[in-house]
């Protein structure tokens, strides 16, 4: 049956793939919300400890996670992966560097004799859980607010501003979305890390910041949103291929997607429902309402970005070098042979779903730090 997909369809539905594993990874980023956390959260090396290794039985799903993001764009959407990687270099060098530092720091952190210290590998958390989350928040607003560069007729890429990619941090719905992830991070990490750990006074302060994160995270997301509904955006007209501005494109597309706006209502009431309950009940399970939340947001503004005859990555220099899912994918062949491969992904899943489960039978105490050998 995938056989007889015509391109179009499996364009859409690749987009559909990469949206989920995008939005997957944006959940799991509360790895990196908790590093972001552990100098503040922790009053001493045992607490720090505790923290460090309940988000140490996790961090390789997150990073595989971003890898498989990276590998499904790059398998399906050609074009952009070698747009965006070839010509906007340095914002990805600068995140792939924050999460070498941040497998080195779970290596090396606990090590016996370690010359740098363990006070050194919690700074390279830090510095993972803020720039590393802050640039991809930047590099994903770029969907919306466009990048400076043209392709020529062999679709060869030439990037008109000196910073290569970075210049994006200083559009503010770019930094807007990059803060908001931030601390959307943070406090996914404090319901997880409440749910996981069994330390009464972590949990009675991770509750506290979970909340407050909240706080933090909520004027950038009214931005973002306020922004989304009133800015203009690039659209494709669907006879010519013209590339141009369209007055609220973007409230346009969830005016026609209204299954969108839908999703998008829900994430945020689940998130808000979480951490609300988790603040002011006794309750630990507010990350199960906040993570899916979580998922549904981002889920929305990966489809709001490529679906309705929208450029995913609009060219502010050249409207007409814009990519879409249509100009921008693999041949129908390829996304048909990928296609096959991807009826694999729900056992995929739920292999992640019983390994989750395993790790996280019971909470994580001071106590096993005592009993395990293998330690972050």
């Amino acid at each position: 049956m995938i056989g007889k997909l015509d391109l179009a369809t499996l364009q859409n539905l690749w987009w559909l793939i990469c949206s989920v594993v995008g939005a997957l990874f944006v959940f799991l980023t509360f790895v990196q919300g908790g590093q972001s956390m552990l100098l503040a959260i922790g009053h001493d090396e045992d607490e720090k400890r505790l923290v460090v290794n309940s988000l140490g039985r996790k961090w390789e799903l997150t990073f595989t996670t971003l890898v498989l993001f990276g590998g499904a764009l790059f398998a399906a959407f050609p074009k952009f992966y070698a747009t965006s990687f070839g010509g906007a270099y340095w914002v990805w060098m600068f995140i792939l560097f924050t999460f070498i530092i941040q497998a080195v720091s779970y290596e090396y952190r606990s090590k016996e004799d370690n010359f740098l210290g363990t006070l050194t590998y919690d700074i390279f958390l830090l510095v993972n859980g803020v720039v590393g989350v802050l640039l991809i928040g930047v590099a994903v607003g770029t969907f919306f607010t466009g990048a400076n560069f043209s392709l020529n007729a062999y679709n060869l890429v030439t990037w008109h501003h000196p910073l290569r990619g970075l210049e994006a941090v200083f559009n503010p719905f770019n930094l807007a979305l990059g803060l908001f992830l931030v601390f959307l991070a943070r406090t996914l990490a404090a319901l997880y890390l409440k749910n996981n750990l069994a330390h009464e006074g972590l949990r009675l302060r991770l509750g506290r910041a979970g909340f407050r994160n909240l706080l933090y995270a909520l004027p950038f997301l009214l931005y973002v949103l306020g922004r989304l509904v009133f800015m203009d955006g690039y659209a494709v007209d669907p006879e010519s291929g013209a590339v141009g501005l369209e007055a609220g494109k973007y409230l346009h597309n969830l005016m026609v997607m209204p299954l969108l706006a839908v999703m998008l209502a829900c994430g945020l009431v689940l998130v808000i429902w979480g951490v609300v309950g988790n603040r002011f009940t006794s309750g630990d399970k507010g990350i199960w309402l906040a993570g899916p939340g979580t998922f549904l947001v981002a889920l929305t503004l990966f489809l709001l970005a490529g679906y309705n005859n929208t450029p995913f990555y609009p060219s502010t220099f050249d409207p007409a070098s814009s990519l879409t899912i249509h100009n921008a994918s693999s041949s129908h062949y390829t996304l048909t042979v990928m296609s096959y491969i991807a009826l694999a992904i729900p056992v995929v899943l739920a292999y992640v779903f019983c390994f989750w489960r395993k790790m996280d039978i019971g909470k994580l105490s001071t106590a096993d730090m005592a009993r395990e050998l293998d330690l972050y």
